[in-house]
């Protein structure tokens, strides 16, 4: 029997391998666990602080910001990165990069090799994600702190994708002084972003980094010149262009020098780097049209200096998102005498008459007012305070339609007096103005002739209400806000705005500036203006369906001027931006809505037509708000056949002949106008003067002084209190007491004043049909 020799080699070579590769798979898993073992326990942070890029509505640049170590290091974004600016870099830096884990162990031993044969360091070995760990933490170069960023390389690259890493590297290569970044160098430069460079320009911006001080651009261009066509031949030898785009790229001298990088809308760049601290803010600045703005503003001031007015600022918004387009913060940022600086668009001031619009739609949203309803313009006293007109005299009866064009106070004071302070504050409150919230408590009557402290932000988001149908959206300064107009913001009915509108659209009225009056390219847009007491601020706010723009002027030191004003300052400016911004001859505007109706009124009340009511015009109002009520403006009176008197229910018993006739029935306070302005008006015949009726307190009111109020007086002024009564009609005379004493009397046109002792003092007025008011005031006498 024989037996075979068993081949003991061939069973011990398949145990050998498997020994090996289980070593080597223990040996990979325990060099793995160490690296995770050091990787946490010595983590590489990658913090790098960018300058901060705001950029307009195209993404370029509209501003920019050093960073925190005043580096101008601009954020390279991935889509920046073109496939020739990678290539180039790639080529130069490191073929390999998408192959090796961030340390190419190949060329380190070639470049250990090459630097022990000649006794120098000849030769580095250094790929990208090694270069990028050195400029996050630069150390000494030495063989221990190489294998210190070997290890880091390692963690970039199981930490980050390749992509990753290769931008941030292109975010930190140095390009002379504080100038870091291929996208800095670029702009800086070159003028232009990354992805708009030539090759040649790339080659160039390729060279720099193994050089930034020799090659620091100076006026000198030969030696970076030089630098970039040896590049080029280096790509043309290594295959990396085609020969005709390389000899393209040579045949180009580069002329580069140091550019500043864009700065427009400085205040709103500023503003938007505080509040969203981001490396780049995109805003929805509309840059070409924001140059031709910032220039129309500056050579607006520029031609009114001589008028002492120094500033302006202007801000646009797009009406249906609220995004804002244009932002003009002052007529000139560098400008220290000016307070340039200063953004006068979130600037607290007083703002004049640019609140009457949202009262008077306020009350033609409830129904107590129509454009054609007749309102008085004439002296009036609220509690103490006796309003006055810009121009200084009263007009009498006007619709409102009128008051609201002409910019009349009196009218307004009256309506907010009628419509209540407390809830038109909340209304502006609800409508985001929040300086009315921080002073409400201080607030009166005055504040709708601009007696409380807005901005022009406010204001403008107001108008931008009317603009869209009484619809308040926030305003948006930069993306990262939701676009949308919710119903749940209606502030207004779409009726009442469109009113508003369609009176705010007159051109018939004294606040169009006379440089516009007859020009051809003007716009056509809703508007009004306002100037603030002590002509400290001049306004301007008006909206197309596209725009509304806000337009402020005056100075930021608070100092009026004599010829400021809003229809001479602020609205000369407001038609130019939109000339800028809208097509002049566009014919896309407001269609009357549904739920506006049409109705006949007395043109004499703008109150629904009575029998006698001859003129009529006709008016719109809100469907469902109040019916307006029956015009009473003439009234029936008995009279003597040839109207020598009149009769009441109590004398005419004794009376034999009478006729009824139709006299207007007047107000006390329209009364007192006619005479005071010695207006000649229709007078109903005098009453029979055997009439035995005694009449009522009732009609007789004490206006001036006011009932229960305190009075400081100068005890060298002869002229203290004015004593000032107002009655029907038929009251011709005044006879006054002070402290049942009798001091005067006088006609109803007769101004009156007295000088009151201290303390509380009783006021007695009678007229000469038998009426009687008594008031008390206080007095205390001072010395000014």
């Amino acid at each position: 029997m024989k037996f075979s020799r068993i081949n003991t080699t061939s069973i011990t070579q398949p145990r050998h391998i498997i020994r090996i590769g289980l070593v080597t798979i223990v040996s990979l898993i325990v060099l793995f666990s160490t690296f995770l073992i050091l990787d946490r326990l010595f983590p590489f942070p990658v913090d790098v602080d960018y300058s901060t890029l705001v950029l307009d509505d195209q993404g370029k640049i509209l501003n920019a910001y050093l960073s925190e170590d005043d580096k101008w290091r601009l954020y390279l974004e991935s889509e920046e990165i073109t496939p020739d600016l990678e290539k180039a870099i790639l080529f130069k830096e490191d073929q390999y990069f998408f192959s090796h884990p961030g340390v190419n162990p190949v060329s380190i031993i070639r470049a250990l090799f090459q630097n022990i044969m000649s006794g120098k360091r000849k030769s580095g070995a250094s790929t990208i994600t090694m270069q990028l760990a050195r400029l996050l933490n630069p150390k000494e170069r030495t063989y221990g702190n190489k294998v210190v960023e070997m290890f880091n390389a390692l963690q970039l690259e199981f930490h980050y994708e390749k992509d990753e890493i290769l931008r941030l590297y292109l975010n930190l290569l140095p390009y002379g002084g504080n100038i870091e970044g291929v996208k800095s160098a670029s702009h800086i430069y070159f003028g232009k972003d990354p992805k708009l460079l030539s090759l040649s320009e790339i080659a160039g911006i390729v060279a720099i980094p193994n050089r930034p001080s020799s090659l620091s651009i100076n006026k000198d261009h030969k030696p970076i010149n030089q630098a970039k066509n040896e590049w080029l031949l280096r790509f043309r030898s290594g295959k990396a262009f085609q020969d005709h785009i390389i000899e393209i790229a040579l045949s180009e001298d580069l002329e580069p020098k140091r550019r500043n990088l864009p700065n427009h809308a400085p205040h709103l760049s500023q503003r938007l780097k505080i509040q969203k601290n981001d490396k780049i803010i995109k805003s929805f600045i509309a840059l070409e049209k924001q140059k031709q703005i910032e220039e129309l503003t500056r050579s607006h001031i520029d031609r009114l200096r001589y008028l002492n007015v120094t500033n302006a600022s202007v801000l646009v918004v797009e009406n249906t998102t609220g995004r804002v387009v244009n932002y003009v913060g002052s007529a000139d940022f560098y400008s220290t005498m000016d307070a340039g600086q200063v953004d006068g668009i979130k600037a607290i001031r007083s703002p004049g008459s640019t609140l009457k619009p949202l009262l008077y739609a306020l009350h033609y949203d409830q129904g107590s007012l129509s454009p054609k309803t007749r309102l008085a313009d004439v002296r009036m006293n609220f509690g103490g305070y006796e309003p006055e007109n810009y121009d200084n005299a009263f007009h009498g009866w006007v619709s409102s339609e009128e008051a609201l064009k002409q910019s009349l106070n009196v009218p307004a004071v009256k309506l907010l007096n009628d419509y209540g302070i407390p809830d038109f504050i909340q209304f502006l409150i609800r409508s985001d103005f929040e300086s009315i919230e921080r002073s409400k408590d201080r607030l009166g009557l005055s504040m709708i002739l601009g007696g409380c402290g807005t901005t022009l932000e406010e204001l403008t988001g107001l108008y931008a209400a009317f603009a869209n149908g009484g619809r308040f959206i926030d305003l948006k300064l930069s993306e990262g806000v939701k676009d949308s107009i919710s119903t749940e913001n209606l502030v207004l009915s779409e009726q009442a705005t469109y009113i508003l509108t369609e009176i705010l659209t007159e051109v018939t009225r004294p606040d169009l500036p006379d440089s516009w009056k007859d020009n051809p390219n003007r716009p056509k847009i809703a508007w009004k203006t306002g100037t603030s007491f002590g002509r400290r601020d001049a306004w301007s706010i008006g909206y197309n369906k596209e725009y509304t723009v806000g337009v402020w002027a005056g100075n930021f030191s608070g100092e009026g001027a004599p010829e400021l004003s809003g229809v001479g300052v602020a609205a000369p400016l407001l038609f130019d931006v939109f000339n800028v911004i809208s097509d002049a001859f566009s014919n896309d505007w407001y269609s009357r809505p549904n739920g506006v109706n049409r109705i006949w009124v007395c043109d004499e009340t703008g109150l629904l037509p009575n029998s006698f009511c001859e003129n009529q015009v006709v008016d719109q109002v809100v469907k469902g708000a109040t019916i307006p009520q029956l015009c009473q403006h003439m009234k029936p009176v008995l009279i003597a056949p040839d109207s020598s008197e009149s009769y009441c229910t109590t004398c005419i018993k004794d009376i034999d002949k009478h006729v009824e006739a139709f006299y207007p029935s007047y107000t006390a306070e329209m009364l007192d106008y006619f005479q005071s302005e010695k207006i000649t008006y229709i007078k109903e015949p005098g009453h029979y003067q055997f009439c035995e009726r005694v009449y009522p307190d009732q009609g007789l009111q004490i206006v001036s002084p006011v009932d229960k109020l305190e009075y400081f007086v100068d005890t060298n002024d002869d002229k203290q209190i004015r004593l000032q009564a107002q009655a029907p009609s038929n009251a011709t005379k005044f006879y006054w007491y002070v402290n049942d004493v009798f001091y005067k009397s006088a006609t109803r046109n007769e101004e009156l004043y007295f000088t009151p002792p201290d303390g509380k003092v009783k006021i007695s007025c009678s007229d000469d049909r038998g009426r009687n008011k008594d008031i008390v005031i206080s007095v205390k006498k001072v010395s000014f």
